[in-house]
């Protein structure tokens, strides 16, 4: 129905870093805003029809893949990436009101962030148990409840705040560069327009493990002139030793090089999970290396058509 806002899922509770970057991407004021306990909830969401998209994050500088989101979006009713939000993660240490450092023996707080601020941790509260769960939205919260066992939380800013905790430090991650990336996810539908600054996601089965599989799927991208940001080896849940590959493209679908990729994918793997093709967020313009513009593509296959009609009957 025109006029009708749009709703979201995220990974939440309020709070999350997720919750940040969906507030980046929303527009519109009256979008209904969804928080889900787990990235696979949020995801199931979009499938039901709940919500139109769900955010949630796939990938950390520092980290690596989200294996939740990957293995979900890989497996199940199909899902497809229309967006992606890169934001700078940045945690602090949050406790009640009036507590001290010194007074802080147990941090709660999300594995991921607990990793990306371990250095900090051991140097600042080497006797301190540090407690990992939920999210860092959640672990303020729990902070924050009177006669919580839990002393302190790291987690954002936003977090902290929201729940009335106050910083005991500011900017502990052991690396102050990270970043998370997020994807919009929605059901499948008409691949958007191409802006020449895209992205392809993609998963791959191999056929059969045999010397040179991962080399054979490579080249359908080498060979023409597709450049790859991301991959990664998920285990394909059949037997030890099985993998698969998650991969993302530079390009388009729609881009002749990208498109003629896929359908050499789609010949030598078991299976392509398509993921979509999206802007990226750092509006990157593709590098397009000569001779595979869509224009020689074009110009290739009219050589082609010439040559067969001046093909001679024997």
């Amino acid at each position: 129905m025109p006029g009708t806002p749009a709703s979201y899922g995220y990974l939440g509770p309020v709070g999350t870093f997720t919750h940040q970057a969906l507030l980046t991407l929303v527009g519109d004021e009256r979008a209904e805003l969804a928080p889900y306990a787990t990235v696979g909830q949020a995801l199931q969401a979009v499938r039901d029809g709940v919500v139109g998209s769900a955010l949630v994050p796939i990938e950390n500088s520092v980290e690596g893949g989200v294996s939740a989101t990957l293995d979900n979006l890989t497996y199940g009713d199909p899902l497809v990436i229309v967006r992606e939000v890169l934001l700078p993660v940045q945690f602090g240490l949050y406790a009640r009101p009036g507590t001290t450092l010194g007074e802080v023996r147990v941090v709660l707080t999300h594995p991921h962030a607990a990793a990306q601020c371990r250095e900090w941790l051991a140097a600042h509260l080497p006797a301190a148990q540090v407690v990992e769960r939920g999210s860092t939205a959640g672990a303020a919260a729990e902070v924050a409840q009177p006669g919580s066992s839990v002393d302190a939380a790291v987690c954002a800013q936003v977090a902290g705040e929201l729940y009335g905790l106050e910083a005991l430090a500011s900017a502990i991650a052991d690396n102050a560069d990270a970043v998370t990336r997020f994807v919009l996810v929605a059901r499948p539908g008409p691949v958007g327009a191409p802006t020449g600054a895209d992205k392809t996601s993609v998963v791959l089965f191999m056929r059969d493990n045999h010397p040179g599989a991962l080399l054979q799927i490579l080249e359908q991208f080498a060979s023409r002139g597709v450049d790859l940001s991301r991959i990664e080896s998920r285990p394909t849940r059949r037997t030890l030793g099985d993998y698969c590959f998650a991969i993302d493209a530079e390009g388009h679908v729609s881009d002749a090089r990208l498109a003629e990729a896929m359908m050499g994918l789609y010949r030598t793997c078991a299976e392509v999970v398509f993921l979509g093709s999206y802007p990226r967020a750092d509006r990157t313009a593709v590098d397009v290396r000569p001779g595979t513009a869509n224009a020689d593509y074009d110009a290739a296959a009219t050589w082609l058509e010439r040559l067969k009609g001046r093909a001679v009957p024997t």
